[in-house]
């Protein structure tokens, strides 16, 4: 079986056959609704020459030439409108759905507004608020909006998630995805000594799914390319590491031999193609296979009766704060997921952090070898 992903080619390769499967639509004019960041105003604290570095695009961008359209600019600062807080930016991380968004590829409404600052992800301390926003100056907060690739942004406060502040800053930049593996976890319904099978194990969420179900007792098998010797898997959760690269037997073998023949009780995939419909093959009986991603280039082929007579089931996620912001209800899973990752031995991976000045060398590093890890700009 061979099986290609962003982990083991390129997220240039991964990015390039998705926008071309994917066909765009015109966003109705209804939703145009205008957001901080696209045409900054003047505030009433800030200077008319106040300016702020942000890295910015006029139009959609493309894979095939590394996203050109992005440049560095100085640009005028926006100001905390009614209801919005002003972030002063210490780090916003560089995902695949930020490539996504500068193609449009997103659903409406979260398209660019020309023209666009970059970055959807983000954490920054509260500069100044409006009134009516709660989160006191020098709060630090996270946030899943727009505009994060820039010094400053200007967001509304029902999208700020307050974190404590003595939180690391690493893990802050990296906070939606530390929701996702929460999100993926809980909707896997996986128990202690039960078995979870991992695709793209070298990814950040696998690395950060693995260690929240090892501290719950569940058994964790990554699923990757290859295996690196700069990363411990077994240190970051994983009871096996399976290496899809080295010949061996198949995936399903391997599977049976690992679960004395009981079937893996959850599958949590951002691959698909031949490898999920070989994981969802060795699903014990009841159990789920989760689709979070799609790395795979190849589409993924099973019959009914493959999970029809097992009572499993295959079912997908997407981020939570995607289209809504967080809900009150939210706030006591977002502590638990606060206490739990706060300390030093829950570890997120990193390449390293840019200055914007250097955006360049973080975007074509992402692209071209995300094997690496993840890499952050710093503000």
């Amino acid at each position: 079986m061979t099986v290609s992903f962003c982990q083991d080619c390129s997220t240039k390769q991964f990015l390039t056959l998705f926008s071309a499967s994917m066909p765009r639509h015109p966003m109705p004019p209804d939703r145009l609704t205008p957001r901080p960041g696209r045409l900054p105003e003047r505030g009433p604290i800030l200077d008319e020459d106040d300016m702020m570095k942000a890295i910015v695009f006029d139009r959609i961008g493309s894979p095939l030439d590394d996203f050109a359209v992005l440049h560095l600019r100085e640009q005028p600062l926006p100001f905390a409108g009614a209801g919005e807080a002003l972030i002063r930016m210490r780090s916003a991380s560089i995902n695949p759905g930020d490539f996504l968004f500068i193609q449009e590829l997103y659903p409406a409404p979260k398209r660019p507004q020309y023209p666009q600052i970059g970055g959807n992800h983000g954490t920054g301390i509260i500069a100044e608020a409006s009134p009516e926003v709660s989160l006191p100056p020098g709060t630090l907060v996270a946030f899943s909006y727009y505009n994060s690739w820039a010094e400053y942004a200007a967001v509304p406060a029902e999208w700020l998630i307050p974190l404590p502040a003595d939180y690391p800053i690493e893990k802050a930049a990296q906070f939606m995805n530390l929701i996702t593996a929460w999100d993926l976890l809980e909707q896997s319904g996986v128990e202690p000594g039960q078995w979870l099978a991992l695709t793209a194990g070298n990814s950040a969420v696998a690395t950060m799914v693995a260690q929240m179900a090892r501290r719950r007792g569940v058994r964790v098998a990554a699923i990757v390319r290859r295996i690196s010797a700069q990363r411990d898997l077994t240190g970051l959760g994983a009871e096996l590491v399976i290496e899809l690269s080295q010949p061996s037997k198949p995936i399903s073998e391997q599977i049976d031999a690992m679960t004395g023949g009981k079937g893996v009780n959850a599958v949590i995939d951002s691959v698909g193609g031949p490898l999920l419909a070989d994981l969802a093959r060795s699903l014990s009986p009841g159990g789920k296979a989760i689709i979070y991603g799609g790395f795979g280039a190849d589409p993924f082929a099973l019959h009914n009766f493959d999970l029809l007579m097992k009572g499993s089931a295959i079912s997908s996620y997407v981020y939570r704060y995607f289209f809504e912001p967080p809900k009150p209800q939210d706030r006591e899973t977002l502590q638990a997921i606060i206490a739990l990752t706060a300390p030093a031995d829950f570890k997120v991976l990193s390449a390293g952090a840019h200055d914007l000045d250097d955006f360049r060398t973080a975007i074509d590093e992402t692209l071209h070898r995300p094997e690496r890890g993840k890499r952050f700009l710093r503000m």
